[in-house]
């Protein structure tokens, strides 16, 4: 995608860390604040007449109906369960990180959209994407912390996973001092070992499956290897 496009404004560019976490929680408490003010004004207003509806006389099919799919073949049977029975199980010996990520292992769309770098504009972005849901785990491990989302989208007018995904891919594409692999098992699934910066190391994974988009981010003050990272995406994807 070339830069500067009107395409790529609207793509708030994800977090690096959690110290854009923890200032963007400000901004995003101000936009909720706004949208609840919205609602309560909508509220008192009395509703408009709905005009009558018409619909043609649609004729009945005819013969039995088809078999319903089996608990295997139906996609939908899984992933319309709790999310968070997805998630990969935190390791034994695994300890709380030190600002757990949303409540009770769900994140609201606000809770997720404090992820972003912009996160006024990532509730814009993840509502006209038709997000869903999204479940979160994350751990630290030593100094290693990991943190894992899964986020559903409806997927009714636009193929949201599939465009979370190829946003996630390509600003991380952009990178600098960046080495990548291709997640064995995913369409386009790719996953990332950053060099050093001033906040240490940092290394992501990115894929979908269906309405899922899948992210995996670890931060360490040492270097994190191809094989710990790739272990989490495949193992995660597996379990979708």
């Amino acid at each position: 995608m070339p830069e500067g496009t009107t395409e790529e404004a609207s793509r708030p560019p994800r977090r690096r860390g959690r110290t854009a976490l923890l200032i963007a929680v400000a901004a995003v408490l101000g936009v909720v604040a706004g949208t609840c003010t919205g609602f309560v004004v909508q509220a008192n207003r009395a509703p408009d007449k709905l005009p009558s509806l018409s619909q043609a006389t649609l004729t009945q099919a005819k013969g039995p109906a088809p078999e319903p799919l089996s608990a295997a073949q139906d996609h939908r049977v899984k992933t319309d369960g709790d999310l968070r029975k997805l998630l990969l199980r935190k390791p034994s010996g695994a300890t709380a990180t030190l600002f757990p990520m949303g409540s009770d292992g769900w994140l609201t769309l606000a809770d997720y959209a404090e992820t972003y770098v912009e996160p006024d504009g990532a509730l814009g972005y993840q509502s006209r994407e038709e997000f869903r849901r999204a479940a979160v785990t994350d751990w630290m491990e030593g100094s290693r912390e990991v943190d894992i989302y899964l986020v559903q989208y409806r997927q009714e007018d636009s193929l949201g996973a599939v465009d979370a995904a190829k946003d996630a891919l390509y600003y991380a594409d952009r990178e600098s001092r960046t080495d990548s692999w291709t997640v064995p098992g995913t369409a386009d699934g790719k996953a990332y070992v950053h060099h050093a910066d001033d906040d240490g190391y940092t290394a992501e994974a990115h894929a979908y499956r269906g309405d899922i988009y899948m992210e995996i981010w670890v931060y360490d003050s040492k270097p994190i290897t191809k094989a710990k990272i790739m272990d989490l995406a495949k193992r995660q994807m597996e379990r979708l």
